[in-house]
């Protein structure tokens, strides 16, 4: 719910800070004392786009700024992460939105850096307009499909035929891909099979590779290795190398360690420097041995060699790049080798995805026409309060036909307001107060459905007055139970409903006009006053009985 909300020069208001609470808060004032301000702070903080002609004049900047509390947090923390700001804190959420003259627009949330686009989401998630405007949308087929789902708990059953709709029109472009597939010539077959040859001569593995490379560049060096080890071999072990030289130095070692026993030690050490430097001989004379490729060898090392460095060269210049070129030839000439068959099997999986979609969409269809009666006799009932005592209200679905991303039908909202007449579309026969109305009813009717934890009604009243206003006043109340509810009104009958009630004033008597907002549900004379105001004379005896009886309920 709203907790609090400051605004500071937004059009003619220079700065007001409000309290809210739960229930319903009324919101009344003459015409034109600027009650569209408020509405456009929140609207401002839903992530309205804006332009810097609602500074106030004379001043820097305007801003807005809101705070927010939520029972249950958890929906709105996930959607705090998924956009990578910081969480609820004891489940309040800040709003902050500045809009200078001079310098950029800034977004926070709580305390940090936001975007436009970020502060739209969040919006969706905490408040509902429901403006003039509004009803107008009642009339497309996506809103009516929207608040049928709502009523009929088919979010689950929704989502589970979508996903088979999307897996059936995959399939399908997936078979539209193939059918239009080009189909190779003999030339360009003996390409591709030859450039998979060449790739399959080869393992193209890590090991391989690194394998293969290290062996070039023992081919390529071997005349220079072989050099290098023919002399370490030569000066290790040869007769005049360095085993042979040691030889004499172990035999002087051994006669020392006979003649002084404290020369045991150095002789061991010597003893053990020998049998090293044999082991390193033999490791060198091994290496020669491995360098010695035989001529066949060096040449299939040689043209590996190119063939890789040809492959890395055409296909990426790394092992990935080249195996997926290779896995990519293969796919294509198994298609081109089976393209009827590979078409076969497609067109078998594409009709099964669409019988599962078809299942799931009847699945959906049986539960929105069980929705459909019920939402329809409520609404009806809820009208009929609202002033079409003899008016008729129906939901139709249309016949079932081709499959798409809501269904394999549409739906109609179908209204009568006078007795006789045929229920026809909204669209052809609703006026905007009918709308209206009727879009109340349904607002009443789903109320409890509905996840957003604020509706804003701006004189979703227009044209209706007297008896009709009260029963408004008491769908108002009867929504704020489960909502919070904000209506500007120019009815005392549904002001009266408020447990909250503001006042919004144009003060022209100075240099310049101001707005003020002010709270008055606590003050007993001042809300008589006002409401007896609505009523046409705030100094009336009667129009202030009136306003104590309609206080009264």
């Amino acid at each position: 719910m709203l907790q609090s909300l400051r605004i500071r020069n937004l059009a003619l208001l220079e700065e007001v800070a409000l309290d809210f609470e739960a229930g319903f808060t009324a919101v009344t004032g003459e015409t034109g004392a600027g009650k569209s301000i408020l509405l456009g702070a929140l609207s401002l903080l839903a992530g309205q786009r804006a332009d810097k002609t609602i500074i106030r004049q004379g001043a820097d900047s305007c801003e807005v700024e809101a705070s927010l509390y939520f029972t249950a947090p958890q929906r709105m923390d996930a959607l705090l992460a998924e956009l990578d700001l910081p969480p609820t804190e004891d489940g309040v959420l800040i709003l902050k939105r500045s809009l200078p003259r001079e310098k950029a627009p800034k977004i926070t949330v709580n305390g940090s850096l936001a975007t436009l686009g970020a502060l739209q989401q969040i919006g969706e998630t905490w408040v509902d307009f429901h403006g003039p405007s509004e009803p107008r949308r009642l009339l497309k087929e996506s809103c009516q499909l929207e608040l049928l789902d709502l009523h009929g708990r088919c979010g689950a059953t929704l989502e589970t035929y979508q996903a088979h709709y999307r897996r059936w029109r995959e399939l399908e472009a997936e078979g539209e891909r193939l059918r239009h597939e080009t189909r190779l010539s003999p030339a360009q077959l003996d390409f591709l099979q030859g450039q998979l040859a060449r790739m399959d001569a080869l393992e193209l593995t890590t090991e391989f590779v690194a394998e293969l490379e290290r062996d070039y560049q023992r081919v390529s060096q071997t005349q220079a290795l072989t050099e290098l080890g023919a002399r370490l071999a030569e000066g290790l072990a040869g007769e005049e190398g360095a085993q042979a030289k040691l030889s004499a130095v172990l035999r002087d070692a051994q006669t020392l360690r006979d003649l002084d026993s404290g020369s045991v030690s150095l002789a061991e050490r010597i003893t053990s420097l020998s049998a090293e430097l044999a082991d390193v001989a033999d490791e060198v004379s091994q290496l020669l041995e491995q360098l010695q490729f035989d001529p066949e060898q060096a040449q299939l090392v040689q043209d590996n060699m190119d063939t890789w460095l040809d492959l890395k060269r055409k296909h990426g210049g790394n092992l990935a790049a080249v195996t997926a070129a290779r896995d990519a030839m293969r796919r294509q000439l198994a298609e081109q080798g089976d393209i009827e068959g590979a078409l076969s099997k497609l067109e078998q999986q594409t009709a099964n995805a669409r019988r599962e979609a078809q299942r799931a969409a009847a699945t959906l269809r049986a539960l929105r026409e069980k929705a459909a009666k019920h939402l329809a006799a409520a609404a009806a009932k809820t009208i009929a309060q609202l002033g079409f005592a003899k008016a008729e209200f129906q939901i139709s679905l249309g016949p079932a036909g081709e499959l798409g991303p809501q269904g394999d039908g549409g739906v109609e909202f179908l209204f009568s307001p006078n007795v006789g007449e045929a229920p026809l579309p909204l669209s052809r026969i609703a006026s905007s107060g009918e709308l209206a109305r009727v879009m109340l009813a349904l607002k009443a009717v789903l109320a409890d459905l509905d996840g957003v934890s604020l509706l804003v009604f701006d004189e979703v009243d227009a044209n209706v007055g007297g008896e009709i206003g009260r029963v408004v006043g008491q769908k108002m109340a009867q929504i704020a139970g489960g909502h919070q509810v904000l209506c500007v009104t120019h009815l005392p009958q549904v002001a009266a409903h408020g447990t909250c009630h503001l006042v919004v004033e144009k003060d022209q008597s100075k240099a310049r006009a101001e707005v003020t907002i002010t709270p008055i549900q606590a003050d007993r004379k001042a809300r008589l006053g006002e409401l007896a105001r609505m009523l046409g004379d705030r100094n009336a005896k009667s129009a202030l009985a009136h306003a104590a009886d309609l206080l009264r309920g």
